[in-house]
């Protein structure tokens, strides 16, 4: 089925397909171990501060997102989070005056480069919404392969089967859909649907998973199987999510960082990232303490 205006925009924009810049040269990794894939890049962020025209709306994030692991984003509405998640691939700049300064190195190659490609960035670093957006119009089969479709490569039916059968299985998804993959997937629950949504995301491969609190609109059944496929993925990508839910991000992380607003129309900031299980237990810093008992926000 031929993709409406509104959907080849959205296409556009959440499956983009271009060349990636050439990283720079990096020391060799450990061997992250069997199963789990060494290509899954590092994310760097130095001096960054994040803009709406004029407004500063996120200040000097320096953080280190590591290759292979889940790494959440909590605090309290309105201190950045999805602000700075947005930025990592580039989606921030789509806003009218948004603009970021500092840097935000992908394995050492700065993604805001004058000769970097945004479209290649979002290649790369792939993104999965806060509210399932299948594309109504498509069956199942064409969600899962929207990104294969607008690959530049020429893609054999069976090949394209076989990535489209291979991502739906990711995803935990095969087995409710092998037998209706034709029905449109406005039909799945919520749940499927935002599965769906990984399957697509992950079909063409990218380094780098965001996923900006992608459980708010499910049910606890569904979040739970949410956060077992994300315990799963990050043997194949890196992972950054955006959660409101504290137990989510104890139970679905490896690191976990904390941003933080100190009073209304000041910019937000990351006060604290380390260790899923030091944020939780023994935070460096009273004001992440302070957070994860409950005290405010």
């Amino acid at each position: 089925m031929t993709p409406t205006k509104t959907e080849n925009k959205e296409l556009q924009m959440v499956n983009a397909q271009s060349e990636a810049a050439e990283p720079t040269a990096t020391a060799p990794r450990p061997d992250p171990g069997p199963g789990v894939n060494a290509k899954a890049k590092r994310i760097d962020t130095r001096s960054l501060d994040i803009y709406y025209g004029d407004f500063l709306a996120v200040r000097n994030v320096n953080a280190e997102i590591r290759p292979n692991k889940v790494t959440a984003l909590i605090g309290s509405s309105g201190c950045g989070k999805s602000t700075f998640l947005r930025s990592l691939n580039r989606m921030h700049e789509l806003i009218q005056g948004a603009r970021v300064a500092g840097q935000i190195l992908l394995d050492g190659v700065d993604i805001y480069g004058p000769s970097v490609d945004p479209v290649a960035v979002r290649q790369q670093i792939g993104m999965v919404f806060q509210q399932p957006n299948p594309f109504p119009t498509m069956s199942i089969y064409e969600n899962a392969a929207a990104g294969l479709r607008l690959n530049r490569r020429k893609m054999k039916r069976s090949e394209m089967d076989g990535v489209v059968e291979r991502s739906l299985r990711g995803a935990h998804l095969w087995e409710e859909v092998k037998d209706r993959l034709d029905k449109p997937a406005s039909g799945l629950s919520g749940g499927q649907q935002q599965r769906l949504c990984i399957a697509r995301a992950t079909a063409i491969e990218p380094e780098v998973l965001l996923m900006d609190e992608p459980c708010s609109a499910l049910d606890p059944i569904a979040t739970l199987a949410i956060e077992d496929l994300i315990n799963e993925l990050k043997k194949r990508f890196t992972i950054v999510i955006v959660t409101h839910n504290m137990q989510q991000a104890a139970r679905a992380s490896d690191y976990t960082g904390f941003f933080n607003i100190e009073r209304s129309g000041e910019p937000g900031q990351l006060v604290e990232i380390d260790e899923t299980e030091k944020i939780f237990s023994n935070p460096a810093l009273k004001e992440t303490e302070d957070y994860v008992s409950g005290r405010f926000g």
